[in-house]
């Protein structure tokens, strides 16, 4: 005989699958995302954490690659909110629309970008003006931490949405 599932195991198993979901389309539609080895290591709804091994995201002097940083640290804030979007069942275009990056201390090994809303933001405010007015926007935050804790670089963005109709 199987127990029957919990509510929250169930909840569990539809993330994992948006999430799985999420992977495969980024590593379909975006060519670089196969190159770098990115991964959605988790998500929980309210953030999400995006890894990338170190050796295909290298620069000449051994440590991660700029533009790989920056790269896993943006996918990790849209991809965020698409799953966002995709939990709620909502079809919408998402573009960033600005960022700046700050880059505080080399990265010599393999990495994960935590991406989270910026303070103030909420998803069920950027979904009702999305619904209401076909577009939105929402601030997100990113950093990836060395093994230590120490904050090696993060990235503040603004994110576009689109209502597909």
């Amino acid at each position: 005989m199987t127990a029957l599932k919990t509510p929250t195991d169930a909840h569990d198993m539809r993330r994992t699958a948006l999430r799985e979901a999420a992977q495969a389309q980024i590593l379909a539609d975006i060519p670089l995302t196969r190159f770098m080895h990115l991964a959605i290591s988790g998500w929980d709804g309210e953030s999400l954490r995006m890894s990338a091994p170190l050796e295909p995201n290298v620069n000449d002097k051994g440590c991660a690659f700029g533009g790989s940083l920056a790269s896993v640290m943006t996918l990790a804030c849209w991809s965020l909110i698409k799953l966002a979007a995709d939990e709620r069942g909502l079809e919408c275009d998402i573009y960033v629309q600005d960022s700046n990056l700050h880059y505080l201390a080399p990265v010599w090994e393999d990495f994960t970008a935590e991406a989270r809303l910026v303070e103030n933001q909420s998803f069920e405010a950027f979904f009702s003006t999305l619904g209401a007015r076909g577009k939105a926007r929402l601030a997100v935050h990113s950093a990836v931490r060395l093994a230590d804790g120490t904050l090696a670089c993060s990235l503040n963005a603004r994110f576009v949405a689109l209502r597909r109709l």
